[in-house]
């Protein structure tokens, strides 16, 4: 038998799966459902009245308050309401009222006049229940509002309901309200915050702050800071994260609006987030917290440069050439960013390796603030090579002393065309047919900027 000695109030915050980011001139439509406990012992007495008439008179007068707030949908879900707890409990025992939709307050207000106190408290399979109740929607914001008077009767689980919830796409962020000596936050701590309510008279002043919240939209902005202290950085991808739970909520692309400023966006006051922001490298900020109703300022430092890549001469003989980006002694691969293309950073030292033939290396490249660094490739040289018959053989660059692998050549090819960086190189290659290592071919070329080689093997 459940615990009378308390009296819960959850708010549990329904996420549509991935963002709903909405330009700032489209209002939200909030939609609450309400889940009305209806189990046999809210006919306890709390302080001095029934538990239920309290609950009843205080929703009702909070429903008649806010019935015609604009952009404003409710609807009613109660539990243990329709079969008695005696001879046998029922834990399936949950039923929609009253739809989700506009203008339903004086429904819910009939409806929950109708109820009376019968039968047990399947809080878990009603969550699970209530996530149907909310018909898919871009610009929405879901809140579920549950009032029970104690904890899962019915074996359940709400704990890993939540978790499958949020597997689905749909977010909980519960707001639990206790009355009496005993603390049922560990019940509850995987889905939410505990509140210690002790006298019933305090029941309408925490209602009245948790729809405030409800039907608030908190805005924020996300400051971008250049070098000098500045929110100027912009035009990146950012990602909200649940810090609980890992889940990605929402995907912005980070602008600064017609007044100068980093754009408002909406965001759930009842999450507590880890923000990631795609720059090169990603910069990152954990553990954010917002202030219900009111517009946040979320400030991370993200001074970002230019790289840019060229080759010089007039043309460019690579087909598609790539160089990888590396921080300043760290092996960790940034970017791949192409010859011609322009690329944001954070500023700082970065580590390039240039996929021409040979490789080059460049390393502790600064890029800074606003500016853009370039790099210029030395030009190449096309290199044909003719065998007068197939085989394998290898081009090596010669320095004058160690010979160093630069590529291989195509062994089923009699001709093959290859850009290469200006410089000596050797070629060595033995005919397909030839089984004798003494038919080695060992052939010797220069390679000139701009310039084409001719090497024909014998």
């Amino acid at each position: 038998m459940k615990k009378l000695s308390a009296l819960f109030f959850f708010i549990l915050l329904l996420l549509a799966p991935g963002a709903w980011a909405q330009p700032k001139q489209q209002h939200l439509t909030t939609r609450v459902l309400f889940i009305f406990d209806a189990s046999f012992s809210m006919s306890d007495t709390w302080d001095k009245n029934i538990k239920i008439d309290v609950a009843k008179q205080i929703l009702i007068e909070i429903i008649d308050s806010i019935r015609n707030v604009p952009n404003l949908e409710m609807g009613l879900r109660t539990l243990g309401a329709d079969y008695s707890l005696y001879p046998n409990r029922n834990c399936e025992d949950t039923r929609l009222l009253v739809p989700i939709g506009v203008n339903t307050g004086l429904k819910i207000e009939y409806a929950i006049k109708s109820i009376s106190p019968q039968g047990t408290t399947p809080i878990a399979y009603t969550l699970g229940k209530c996530a149907n109740d909310f018909t898919p929607c871009t610009n929405c914001h879901d809140v579920i509002i549950l009032i029970t008077d104690g904890i899962e009767e019915c074996g359940g689980d709400p704990c890993e309901v939540s978790k499958q919830l949020h597997n689905k796409g749909i977010n909980l962020r519960p707001f639990i309200i206790g009355i009496g000596n005993e603390d049922f936050s560990g019940a509850y701590s995987c889905v939410g915050k505990f509140f210690d309510v002790k006298q019933e008279e305090n029941f309408r002043n925490v209602l009245k702050i948790v729809i405030t919240q409800a039907l608030n939209n908190t805005t924020a902005q996300v400051n971008l800071m250049d070098a000098g202290e500045k929110p100027t950085e912009t035009d990146v991808a950012m990602t909200f994260y649940d810090q609980v739970t890992g889940r990605r909520i929402y995907d912005f692309m980070h602008t600064i609006n017609d007044y100068g400023n980093p754009d408002t966006i909406y965001l759930d006051p009842n999450v507590t987030y880890h923000l990631v922001v795609h720059t090169i490298p990603e910069v990152e900020k954990s553990n954010i917290t917002l202030t219900s109703g009111k517009h946040n300022i979320i400030v991370l430092d993200a001074p970002q440069g230019y790289l840019h890549f060229v080759m010089a001469g007039d043309e460019n003989d690579y087909k598609s050439l790539g160089v990888i980006i590396k921080k300043h002694d760290d092996d960790n691969i940034l970017n791949v960013q192409y010859v011609e293309s322009t690329e944001k950073y954070l500023t700082g030292k970065y580590d390039m390796e240039i996929l021409t033939l040979p490789r080059i290396y460049e390393s502790g490249v600064r890029v800074s603030q606003s500016s853009t660094t370039t790099v210029t490739i030395p030009e190449a040289g096309v290199v044909t090579i003719n065998k007068h018959t197939i085989g394998p053989g290898s081009i090596y660059e010669d320095n004058g002393g160690k010979i160093v692998w630069v590529c291989n050549i195509d062994k089923l090819a009699a001709k093959q065309v290859i850009t290469l960086q200006p410089g000596r190189y050797r070629i060595i290659y033995r005919p397909q047919d030839v089984k004798q290592t003494i038919f080695t071919v060992d052939n010797g070329f220069e390679v000139k900027p701009g310039a084409s080689t001719i090497v024909n093997i014998e």
